[in-house]
């Protein structure tokens, strides 16, 4: 039985309680709007069970009738199995009407005595680590998603160009694209290959160099084929030294020798000299000299590489490259100006024609002079070697020619040209 809630032996007992033994009880209740009233109602005193306990005894002291076991029973087992949060009970007679008002005012405190007791505290509704971290990130999302809009939704003005672009200088003028190249007769640089195999021993020039006609470029080893022509030179030597005493003893004496053995001494002392001939000039070809005057503009042997009449090997390509490449003099430098052929027409005469050519790049611009159109219309090199050049593309070389002066221009260097008509 619950000593905190008062025991409601009257009901079965008397239904006349005595005025005076309920007085206690009357004075003791407590309004509920006073009970209301209050800001925190008796909820950190706890009763004292003995006051509650006392209350029951002092009515029946008052009532003078001892209580029924079976109600004392019957209402503890209701007490138990439905308990109210506020400790109420519905009184049948009037005497639990009065008490009403006090079971209620110590029905919170017995609750939290209880709870004590029990070791159990109500859950109260907090916010998990989880949902404040969620709520975190997407504040920051979205703090980020703005300051991003922000930032990229700025207008940046344009930065101004280096240089300025190509124009065309002329009222109707084609566009082509040209490369710089030495200015000869024919061709467009000088390829220079060996004619014989073997390693290179020496490199007489560097790039850039100036050269004459005949100058020394680069060396071969040649010990074998030296070796070959000091042979022949010494077999034509013997044949000479014999033809010398045939003649003599013909001339002494004619029945000496027979005319036929000093024509054979004769021919075989030329055979040795064609022989020494041969040998001196295949000898020469392990000296490789610069065909004509002009710029060495690249040199792709080294001292100890082997070399071929392919080439020199490169391991970069897996190609051979030549070992020397020359120009002609560079007093003045051809245009090599590819001409689309839907443009052909369009043409004009050589009599008529001027053109201009801008460095890329840069602002300079150099008038250019027509020196012979190239009557074959070919297939057009990769001149960028890029995937979107159309190398299928058919196109008429027209080559041009100004004087170099102090321009920073080299062969093999691209250009821009406009053709137009005077």
């Amino acid at each position: 039985m619950n000593p905190g809630e008062p025991k409601p032996e009257v009901k079965a007992t008397d239904p006349k309680p005595d005025p005076a033994a309920a007085k206690p009880e009357v004075k003791a209740a407590v309004p509920p709007a006073e009970v209301k009233a209050e800001p925190q109602p008796e909820v950190k005193v706890e009763p004292k069970p003995e006051a509650k306990a006392a209350e029951p005894k002092a009515e029946a002291q008052a009532t003078g009738l001892a209580p029924d076991p079976k109600a004392v029973a019957l209402t503890h087992d209701t007490n138990t199995a439905e308990p109210t949060p506020e400790g109420k009970a519905e009184p049948k007679t009037g005497v639990k009407s009065a008490s009403k008002p006090a079971a209620k005012a110590g029905s919170k405190p017995e609750a939290k005595a209880d709870e004590i007791k029990n070791g159990t505290k109500p859950v109260a509704p907090k916010t998990t680590v989880g949902n404040k971290i969620i709520f975190t990130l997407a504040a920051i999302g979205i703090l980020a998603g703005l300051v991003a809009a922000y930032i990229f939704g700025m207008e940046r003005k344009a930065q101004p160009p280096v240089f300025k672009p190509v124009s065309n200088p002329y009222e109707s003028a084609i566009y082509a694209n040209g490369m710089i190249e030495s200015d000869l007769p024919s061709g467009e640089n000088i390829n220079i290959f060996p004619e014989v195999s073997g390693p290179i021993t020496k490199v007489l020039v560097q790039e850039g160099q100036t050269v004459k006609a005949g100058a020394l470029l680069f060396t071969i080893e040649d010990s074998v084929q030296r070796a070959n022509t000091e042979l022949a030179a010494a077999n034509l030597k013997l044949a000479r030294d014999q033809y010398d005493k045939d003649r003599a003893s013909y001339q002494m004496d004619p029945k000496s020798i027979s005319k036929d053995l000093l024509d054979t001494a004769e021919d075989t002392v030329n055979q040795a000299a064609a022989a020494l001939k041969a040998a001196g000039a295949l000898l020469r070809y392990y000296s490789v000299k610069a065909p004509v005057g002009g710029v060495v503009l690249a040199v792709n042997a080294a001292v100890g590489g082997y070399v071929s009449p392919q080439g020199d090997y490169d391991t970069y390509t897996g190609l051979f490259d030549p070992l020397v490449i020359m120009s002609g003099p560079q007093e003045y430098m051809d245009v090599r100006c590819y001409v689309d052929e839907i443009l052909i027409s369009r043409l004009p005469s050589k009599w008529h024609v001027q053109a201009q050519m801008q460095l890329m790049g840069t602002d300079t611009k150099v008038p250019l002079e027509f020196v012979r159109v190239q009557p074959y219309v070919s297939p057009k090199i990769e001149l960028s070697n890029q995937k979107q050049e159309q190398v299928d593309l058919r196109v008429l070389p027209v080559i041009f020619r100004f004087a170099k002066q102090d321009l920073p221009v080299y062969p093999g260097q691209m250009v821009d040209v406009f053709i137009g008509q005077k």
